[in-house]
């Protein structure tokens, strides 16, 4: 059995610690357990968390000796300094071959450590600049959800540590574990992309592509191109699609698709009007063009959606 510890601190996210409580400690029903797992911190006893009650952690820092991966699940405050002991704890879990990984903002303790020096890591994308700030000798990589070096892993936000905790199991136990223990928790066994398609976009510094978004955003009616939406920057689609990587995190044609998407949403929930009707005013085409995209997006009809979002 692989032992797993998560190393708590107060005030301990519920959440954070939850993600991985839920993948290497919940047991089910038909698929077979390859993980022990227990809770420690540098002072045994009530630590207090995020949603208001004291949780009882039975373990002290010896807990890490025999963990063959230490997961540290948030660290907050950021700014909190990494005791001596929980330092000195850690870098001798990963001298005898442990495993570190931590959720979130629990880099920055894993970066007091100096294990992180000279390599890439990453975390929410608050926090990212952060972490640039304060730690210089750490390549920082803000969109993606998570990065393993093997002997150390990190995290982005904190719904990230689904897709890194399972990525873990992936490597130790197969990827056909992987997906029944994601099936198992509604979860996608490995989400496409990175940060970028959360975070909101960056301060605009690109003028050109301002404009540009205003003006595609104007026309959705219209049988919109990647070529014409190039061809009104007077660059390449190439290019475009470089520019929309860089500033969205997605490709012209996927952000285009998106809107139209959205702007059906918004006329099922705020109109009468039929959906052959949305899907020409958006862009769409034909209804049977709409139904599938929308339930493409969305994950229901348009006429589900209406009856559930329609305003009175």
């Amino acid at each position: 059995m692989h032992r797993v510890v998560a190393l708590v601190r107060p005030v301990q996210s519920t959440f954070e610690l939850g993600v991985a409580a839920e993948v290497f400690a919940t047991p089910r029903a038909g698929i077979p357990g390859h993980y022990e797992f227990a809770v420690c911190a540098e002072t045994p006893g009530p630590v207090a968390t995020t949603a208001g009650y004291a949780m009882a952690v039975p373990h002290g820092l010896e807990a890490l000796e025999t963990a063959d991966t230490v997961l540290v699940p948030g660290w907050a405050p950021v700014e909190a300094p990494l005791p001596v002991g929980v330092r000195r704890a850690l870098l001798a879990a990963h001298a005898r071959g442990a495993r570190l990984v931590t959720i979130c903002s629990g880099v920055f303790a894993l970066a007091r450590t100096g294990l992180l020096d000279g390599r890439s890591a990453t975390t929410h994308w608050a926090r990212a600049d952060q972490l640039r700030r304060e730690f210089p000798k750490v390549s920082v990589e803000p969109d993606v959800l998570y990065v393993d070096h093997g002997d150390v892993a990190t995290s982005a936000g904190a719904g990230a540590g689904f897709d890194l905790c399972l990525h873990l199991v992936r490597k130790d136990h197969g990827a056909a574990y992987a997906a029944l223990l994601a099936r198992h928790m509604v979860l996608p066994p490995h989400r496409e992309g990175g940060q970028a398609q959360y975070a909101p976009p960056p301060d605009p510094d690109d003028g050109e592509l301002d404009g540009l978004l205003e003006w595609a955003g104007a026309r959705l009616g219209t049988p919109l191109s990647v070529g014409e939406l190039a061809a009104h920057l007077n660059v390449s689609p190439r290019t475009l699609a470089r520019r929309f990587a860089d500033r969205l995190g997605t490709s012209p044609g996927a952000w285009l698709l998106a809107r139209r998407v959205a702007a059906a949403r918004t006329l099922l929930e705020e109109t009468d009007l039929p959906v052959e009707a949305i899907a020409a005013r958006v862009g769409l085409a034909s209804a049977v063009n709409l139904r599938r995209r929308f339930r493409e997006r969305v994950g229901t009809t348009p006429g589900a959606y209406r009856r559930a979002f329609r305003a009175p």
